[in-house]
């Protein structure tokens, strides 16, 4: 297909994907992706205690409510890690940086 101009048209989605790849972006895009999928890659039990809050490369920090909870994800970071990345083709995370939420805990799905 092409437009008046003798371009050729693409779909939206599929130029913006090369423009983010060209500039580099494109792997913080599918990191940031974290965000809004945290409770259903980590489940509820997980997602009522800690709470993704940025990332770094692939480095992902997550504030987590209790120095109980924080040492229980620390062990389980492999396999949080695991599910994080299962169906991610680019803007896999390495490691995850658990720390204790200072004053109110921004977990519970308040950003």
């Amino acid at each position: 297909m092409s437009d008046s101009r003798g371009g050729s048209l693409q779909p939206l989605g599929k130029l913006l994907k090369g423009v983010l790849r060209e500039r580099g972006l494109a792997e913080g895009v599918d990191r940031a992706s974290v965000f809004p999928e945290w409770e259903e890659l980590v489940g509820a039990r997980i997602a009522e205690v800690a709470a993704p809050v940025g990332f770094n490369r692939g480095t992902l920090f997550v504030e987590v409510r209790s120095s109980a909870w924080l040492m229980e994800l620390e062990l389980m970071e492999r396999r949080i890690l695991a599910r994080l990345n299962a169906d991610r083709a680019t803007g896999k995370f390495e490691r995850i940086v658990f720390r204790l939420a200072s004053g109110e805990p921004r977990v519970g799905g308040a950003r």
